[in-house]
């Protein structure tokens, strides 16, 4: 038996050192991943005005950006555990198909030309979650809550600050010419990683066979816990998605907000997020998952009912930056839970199936909230998302989860 607790020297540099600037790299291009990723929310309210969108319309574009990722993730998880040393490649691919993805938008003049700039963006997410999740997860066994927290601190601060600085921007320049300026960069970006990144796969280490990969995700699905924590974090993303969605045209339909206070409460979704995330990382290595995701769970539920019922914008600013704790985080500990449960050599992947078993349920839930949203109104999407966070909670409540990472054959 091969101890996961155990950092394999086969998939390359072992000195602390190494794995830290690993981590820092990594967390440098998750921020860039993460500010192309919040631009489109920001730009949704645009989108609908421009194109004339309906709600159902607006939320169909929130499930093909998340279909296209959902489509791509297993392959990229495979590409990513069997071609260990192109994964440099396989994140910079993904950077640089995040400019790609809204320059296309950019260009778009009408709902059908606008939706394959959209689903890109989804690509772009598919590329890069099981590669760089994959690489924290094997080079840091013995501290992954952690290492995938820190890992979500990077999201949080592209989140965080590209609301904030695009809403400011769009009071002087369209979304379409903004949106247009962003290849340019994503494609430097890409670059600079790509070669930054290569000394820590020089050694591409043992490929798993075909059968002893397909075997250890057979093992990994057949775990009840596994599949209950996946089950659950389908309520999660079903009631982010909408989140997402439907905030932005809350705050600029229903309270009239410019693109700059749009961008200021999305910054707060995910404010709070840096300094939550590496607690809840570290909580959850020493005292286990379960202990950050059951009130994690209970307490997003309870304040996206908030959202609709708050008397000012003071009070708005206090749920929506409390919502910001675990909005983003709590995804990191659930997905470390999996992890702990799942072969070291099918890193990459575990990821990938995790998302493939989120996306499969959760595509639909904008739409379904859009149709929520012209039935009975605006609220009606904060409450569905609230009540599916209560009955995540409840599934996290029935989950026997492991105090340690289970040990696994080896796959060499």
């Amino acid at each position: 038996m091969a101890d996961t607790s155990k950092t394999e020297s086969s998939t390359g540099p072992e000195t602390e050192s190494n794995r830290q600037h690993l981590l820092g790299s990594l967390v440098f291009g998750h921020t860039i991943i993460h500010w192309y990723q919040q631009l489109f929310p920001v730009i949704l309210p645009g989108i609908k005005d421009t194109l004339d969108l309906n709600d159902v319309e607006l939320g169909t574009l929130s499930t093909i950006r998340e279909g296209s990722s959902g489509l791509l993730i297993m392959p990229s998880g495979f590409l990513a555990d069997s071609f260990y040393k192109y994964r440099p490649l396989l994140l910079a691919f993904a950077l640089a198909s995040s400019g790609l993805a809204y320059f296309m938008v950019g260009l778009a003049f009408s709902y059908f030309w606008i939706l394959p700039g959209i689903a890109m963006i989804g690509v772009a997410s598919a590329a890069w979650h099981p590669a760089s999740v994959g690489s924290l997860s094997t080079r840091f066994p013995d501290r992954r809550g952690t290492a995938l927290a820190i890992h979500g601190v990077g999201a949080s601060i592209g989140d965080t600050i590209s609301p904030l600085i695009i809403g400011a921007l769009l009071l002087v320049v369209s979304w379409q010419t903004l949106m247009q300026y962003h290849l340019l960069p994503a494609l430097v970006l890409a670059f600079i990683l790509w070669r930054s990144l290569g000394f820590h796969y020089k050694d591409a280490g043992p490929r798993p066979t075909v059968k002893n990969y397909l075997s250890g995700i057979k093992d990994m699905l057949n775990q009840r816990s596994v599949l209950a924590i996946m089950f659950a974090g389908i309520f999660m993303s079903m009631g982010r998605l909408s989140i997402l969605t439907f905030l932005p045209i809350y705050l600029a339909e229903d309270l009239n907000y410019s693109t700059l206070g749009l961008g200021f409460y999305l910054m707060l979704l995910y404010l709070m997020g840096m300094v939550s995330q590496p607690i809840m990382g570290v909580v959850s290595d020493k005292f286990g998952r379960k202990v950050v995701l059951l009130p994690a769970y209970a307490a997003l539920g309870l304040l996206y009912f908030l959202v609709p019922v708050t008397g000012n914008s003071f009070e708005l600013g206090l749920v929506v930056g409390a919502m910001g704790m675990f909005f983003y985080g709590t995804s990191n500990i659930a997905t470390a839970a999996v992890m702990d449960l799942s072969s070291s050599a099918i890193q990459g992947s575990t990821m990938s199936v995790q998302s493939v078993f989120r996306h499969i349920f959760t595509l639909p839930s904008p739409i379904i909230a859009g149709v929520l949203v012209t039935w009975k109104g605006i609220d009606a999407a904060f409450i569905y998302a609230g009540v599916l966070l209560l009955l995540g909670s409840l599934v996290i409540a029935a989950i026997k989860f492991p105090r340690r990472p289970i040990q696994d054959p080896d796959l060499s």
